[in-house]
């Protein structure tokens, strides 16, 4: 497979990315179509219909008709449903319940419908944008080095029914990677194998495995949390005494999971995974696969044609490709599971349509952003100047 620009692949992963690039050209008609579709879906449960999903012709009576909650808001509903009460929210039976992990909280449990699935397949457009940009189609050639979280954890006693619930990683491998022309290595269900426990011991055996089952494999593409590629690397180190850059030669990290990927964590991941590596951010949840980015700005950008974006600011509840560059706000999602979901994520906007998340939806995180950026700006030029006077 050569990387010319005439490489025979290239329509076809264009055709792919597509979608994506004709609604960032006009997000206002891609958020109709996208609502148009998801109040479908809404009008076939009990929750649509009560709030006259039928009805609504516009953004406008959307916001009107379908009030805006948080997982404590629908947690009542979900358990309706976990108990056997599909329709309740859900058009259809959920694949699997994916739960978060709970590190800034109480863990919480997003069902993931086949509706919902086929659009976290739309993941892969970080990886496929990223060959496209580069001209990196060798990448593709390779394997995809998996170290997703285990998709079943345990199961939930609700009202006498047992309810399997995993990691959304997990899940998503199982049901979608799976399926894509890209080699997973380990298999998912091998990582399940091993079970689902979350200490120190099990994650070594995980790292284990798929070390054992990749080092001499072709591994091009990691993709995950980047908090767990840091422990791998790490872990690789200490238990092997090698870097993944010395077993492997990575073409792509496409990682999410945590703010500041590009600015905080870019240094030590390309360290571990070799500085030739191309880095992309995504911009994703257990409840859905939001945006990636697009090309060598270290934003990420919506996907307009898959979710309705609002978001909370401080002069009320606007669209989000309707933000101002620097304005700062929460996140408002709709998704084929959940209508006008606050999933408590701040977001700050750029040049549109660049985004990033600057974490969770707290008092004190726009302060420490603030912080940050003052540091830098007061920093940086500093060490340039004190460079300067060492050159001299």
């Amino acid at each position: 497979m050569t990387n010319s620009a005439d490489n025979p692949i290239a329509p076809i992963l264009q055709a792919f990315v597509q979608p994506w690039h004709d609604a960032l050209a006009d997000p206002p008609a891609a958020q109709e179509r996208v609502l148009a579709d998801l109040l479908k879906i809404y009008a076939r449960t009990e929750y649509g219909r009560d709030h006259g999903a039928e009805q609504v012709g516009s953004i406008d009576d959307y916001r009107a008709a379908f009030p805006v909650k948080t997982y404590a808001d629908y947690e009542p509903i979900l358990r309706r449903v976990m108990s056997g009460d599909t329709g309740a929210l859900l058009e259809a039976e959920p694949l699997g319940w994916a739960m978060t992990r709970g590190t800034t909280g109480a863990s919480k449990y997003i069902p993931m419908t086949p509706r919902d699935l086929e659009q976290r397949h739309n993941a892969a457009r970080a990886v496929i944008q990223y060959v496209l940009h580069s001209r990196r189609f060798d990448i593709l050639l390779g394997a995809n080095l998996n170290l997703s979280f285990p998709s079943i954890v345990g199961s939930l006693d609700v009202n006498g029914r047992q309810i399997e619930y995993g990691y959304a990683t997990g899940i998503y491998v199982k049901h979608v990677a799976a399926r894509t022309p890209i080699r997973t290595i380990p298999s998912q269900e091998a990582i399940d194998e091993l079970g689902g426990d979350a200490g120190r011991d099990a994650w070594n055996a995980r790292f284990e495995l798929a070390y054992r089952t990749a080092r001499d494999e072709n591994i091009t593409i990691l993709g995950g949390a980047a908090q767990v590629m840091l422990k791998f690397g790490r872990w690789l180190h200490k238990t092997h005494g090698v870097y993944p850059k010395d077993v492997w030669n990575f073409g792509v990290l496409s990682l999410g999971s945590t703010a500041g990927i590009n600015s905080t964590h870019r240094p030590r991941l390309l360290a571990l995974y070799g500085e030739n590596a191309g880095l992309v951010e995504i911009y994703g949840a257990t409840e859905g696969m939001f945006g990636q980015q697009r090309d060598d700005r270290r934003f990420w950008v919506p996907n307009y044609d898959l979710y309705v974006f609002e978001v909370e600011t401080k002069n009320g509840i606007k669209m989000l490709h309707e933000m101002k560059p620097g304005e700062t706000g929460s996140l408002i999602v709709s998704t084929p599971v959940l209508p006008r979901y606050k999933i408590l994520d701040l977001v700050r906007a750029f040049e549109p349509p660049h985004f990033l998340c600057i974490g969770r939806d707290r008092q004190w995180t726009r302060s420490v952003y603030w912080l940050r950026r003052v540091m830098e700006l007061d920093v940086l030029p500093r060490r340039r100047s004190e460079i300067t006077r060492r050159g001299d």
